[in-house]
C-alpha cells in the first residue's frame, strides 16, 4: 500500500532563508581530509525534476563496491543542530568527529568500517529544493528517490541501510513501506510510527510544546514549510490528512533492527513498539532499553550492534546477527540500574494481566473490588488523586498497562486526564528515571485520554486502547461514564516492600519552561470538578503487565 498525497488544503508558511540560519551554501566540492574522500552538495535528482543536496562520505583508499547509510532529516547536514545545545544530553562527544550531525551516524567511524554515508538535506531544507513536509508522502517520495540514486552508482554495491535517530527514524518506515529495490536493511532508532496519535495529540489531547519548538528547526528553506500546528487546529480528528502521514507498516519487508526506550513517553516509546510489532519483516529484531536516546545511539555497545547488523545486510558477511535473540529489553530498577533479558516476543507471551482495584475512600490499589459505592473528586485544573499499591514481594510489570475509570465531570461537559505511574521506593522517595532525551525525572510510565475521544477502535486489545479519533462524545450533567486510558509500556521491577504509585489530574504530570524541548499540554477543557467513581458495578482498576 502507498500513501497518497491528500487533497484537503494543507497550510503553509513561509520559510526561513537559509542564509538567516548561518547556512554555508550549496556550492559543490570536493576534499580528502580524515581518511575520507568527500563531495560536499552532490546534487541528485527527484521524480519532479527537482534536487536534493546530500554529502557523500567515502573511505580516502577505498571507492568502489561500497554499502551505503542514508541519514534523511530537515535538520541541516552541516550540523546546524548539535548537542551542545542540550544540556543533559549525557553524549559522550569526545568519542565522535566534528562529521557528526545531529542525531545521525558518524561518518568518520562508518568510512573507516568500509561504508560510504550520505547525509541529506530533506526535500526543501536548507538547499535542497521544494517545500519542507512533515512525514508527508512527497518527502517519502523524495527519500526513495535518494535511495535508488544511493544503489545506482559505480561507487555502490547496490545495498542501502538506512540509520539515524527520531526523525532520521521517522522516515526509515515511510521508505520502507515503499519497498525501493536497493534498501536492504533499516535501523530506526526511537521514531514515531503515527504522528498524530504518538507525538501531536495524546489520547486526543493537543500536544503544544514540542511541536512549537520543533517548528523552528525544520523552517529553514528557500521554499516554504508546513505550519503543521495550523493545521492540528484545521483537522482536529484522524482524517485523511493525518492517515497519510502513517506508513503502511504491515508492507514493509527489508531486515530491521528496532531500537526503542522505555524513556520517552510521550514522543518515540509507542510508535516504535508498534513499528516492531506491525511490520511484515521475517528479519526483525528489537532491543529495548531505559535510558536517555542520543547517549544510548553512541554507546560503544550500540555502534557494535549496528555495524554488526548492517556489515551481515550489506556487506553479505557472516555473523551473529541470524542467532541474536529477538528481543532484548532493559527491566528497570532505577536510573541507569537492570537487567538485560534476551526475549523471544513482544509483548512477553507469559504475561498475566493483573487488576488492582481502585479503593477511593482509602487511596489505594487493591486486588479485591471495593463492594459499596464510593467515589473521590479533585479540582480539574489543580488538583489530583493519588492510590498507592504496596508489593509484598518483588514484581516485574513489562509491558502495556491500562486505567480503567468511571469518571463524572462537574462544571464541564469534557474532561482531559493526565496518568502517571511512579515507583516510591521504601523509605517513601519517589525513583525517578532517564526522561525525553534530556532529563532525569521520568515516571514509570504516562497515559493520557480526552473523555470526548473515548471511543474505542476496532483493533482496540484489553491491555492497549485505541481510540477512533473520529468524533467527540460530550458529557451531560450527572453522567458517569467508563473510560479506557492506554497507558504506555514500560519496565519496572519493584522489589518487595516498594510501592507503586497511580496518580491522576488534569495537567501535566512533568511540566518544564517554554522552550525546552519536551511535551506538554497549554489548551485543555478541564474545569469545575473532575470525580472518579468505585465499587457498585464501578470497576475501576489499573491492569498491570505482570511477569510471572
Amino acid at each position: 500500500m502507498t500513501q497518497q498525497a491528500v487533497n484537503n488544503d494543507v497550510a503553509f508558511l513561509p520559510g526561513n532563508p537559509p542564509e538567516n540560519a548561518g547556512w554555508p551554501g550549496g556550492e559543490y566540492s570536493r576534499t580528502v581530509a580524515d581518511d575520507m574522500q568527500i563531495d560536499y552538495n552532490v546534487k541528485v535528482p527527484m521524480r519532479d525534476g527537482k534536487n536534493l543536496l546530500v554529502d557523500l562520505y567515502r573511505p580516502a583508499e577505498t571507492t568502489t563496491d561500497l554499502p551505503v547509510l542514508v541519514a534523511w532529516a530537515p535538520y541541516g547536514k552541516h550540523g546546524a543542530l548539535s548537542f551542545a545545545g542540550w544540556p543533559g544530553h549525557d553524549v559522550d562527544l569526545d568519542q565522535l568527529s566534528k562529521y557528526a550531525a545531529f542525531e545521525t551516524p558518524d561518518p568518520a567511524f562508518w568510512t573507516r568500517n568500509g561504508y560510504a554515508v550520505i547525509m541529506a538535506d530533506a526535500r526543501g531544507a536548507w538547499g535542497s529544493e521544494g517545500d519542507v513536509t512533515m512525514c508527508a508522502p512527497e518527502e517519502a517520495d523524495a527519500c526513495c528517490d535518494l535511495i535508488e540514486w544511493s544503489g545506482e552508482q559505480d561507487w555502490s554495491n547496490g545495498k542501502v541501510g538506512m540509520a539515524g535517530v527520531s526523525w532520521y527514524a521517522v522516515i526509515q518506515w515511510a521508505v520502507a513501506a515503499r519497498r525501493p529495490a536497493h534498501l536492504a536493511a533499516i535501523n530506526p532508532w526511537e521514531g514515531w510510527t503515527d504522528l498524530y496519535k504518538e507525538v501531536l495529540t495524546h489520547g486526543g489531547i493537543p500536544e503544544t510544546q514540542f511541536g512549537a519548538a520543533l517548528g523552528p528547526l525544520i523552517a529553514n528553506t528557500h521554499g516554504r514549510v508546513e505550519d503543521i500546528l495550523t493545521n492540528s487546529m484545521n483537522h482536529p480528528f484522524y482524517d485523511e490528512y493525518w492517515q497519510s502521514k502513517a506508513p503502511d507498516l504491515a508492507a514493509i519487508e527489508v531486515p530491521a533492527y528496532v531500537v526503542a526506550s522505555w524513556s520517552d513517553h510521550g514522543l518515540h516509546t509507542r510508535g516504535t513498539l508498534e513499528g516492531f510489532r506491525r511490520i511484515s519483516s521475517q528479519q526483525k529484531w528489537l532491543t529495548v532499553h531505559g535510558r536517555k536516546k542520543w547517549q544510548n545511539f553512541y554507546d560503544q555497545d550500540s555502534l557494535a550492534r549496528q555495524r554488526e547488523f548492517f556489515d551481515h545486510f550489506l556487506k553479505g558477511e557472516e555473523n551473529t546477527v541470524v542467532s541474536w535473540p529477538k528481543v532484548r529489553i532493559e527491566v528497570r530498577e532505577r536510573a541507569y540500574s537492570g537487567e538485560n533479558r534476551v526475549e523471544n516476543e513482544w509483548p512477553l507471551a507469559r504475561t498475566d494481566y493483573t487488576p488492582l482495584y481502585l479503593d477511593t475512600s482509602r487511596g489505594s490499589l487493591s486486588t479485591d473490588p471495593v463492594p459499596a459505592p464510593e467515589n473521590i473528586s479533585y479540582d480539574a485544573q489543580s488538583g489530583r488523586v493519588v492510590f498507592d499499591h504496596n508489593f509484598s514481594k518483588d514484581t516485574e510489570i513489562t509491558g502495556y498497562t491500562k486505567l480503567r475509570l468511571w469518571v463524572e465531570a462537574q462544571g464541564s461537559n469534557d474532561m482531559d486526564l493526565f496518568v502517571a505511574l511512579k515507583k516510591i521506593d521504601t523509605a517513601g522517595k519517589e525513583v525517578n528515571f532517564p526522561f525525553f532525551s534530556t532529563f532525569d525525572d521520568g515516571n514509570v510510565a504516562l497515559g493520557w485520554l480526552r473523555v470526548s475521544r473515548r471511543q474505542l477502535a476496532e483493533d482496540s486489545r484489553p491491555e492497549q486502547p485505541r481510540y477512533t479519533h473520529q468524533a467527540e462524545e460530550l458529557l451531560t450533567e450527572g453522567e458517569i461514564v467508563p473510560v479506557d486510558i492506554e497507558i504506555w509500556p514500560s519496565s519496572t521491577l519493584f522489589r518487595a516492600g516498594e510501592t507503586l504509585r497511580l496518580i491522576v489530574q488534569g495537567h501535566d504530570v512533568n511540566s518544564y519552561e517554554q522552550g525546552l524541548f519536551a511535551q506538554g499540554h497549554t489548551y485543555t477543557r478541564n474545569s469545575g470538578r473532575h470525580i472518579i467513581h468505585s465499587g457498585n458495578g464501578h470497576d475501576s482498576h489499573l491492569l498491570l503487565p505482570i511477569i510471572p
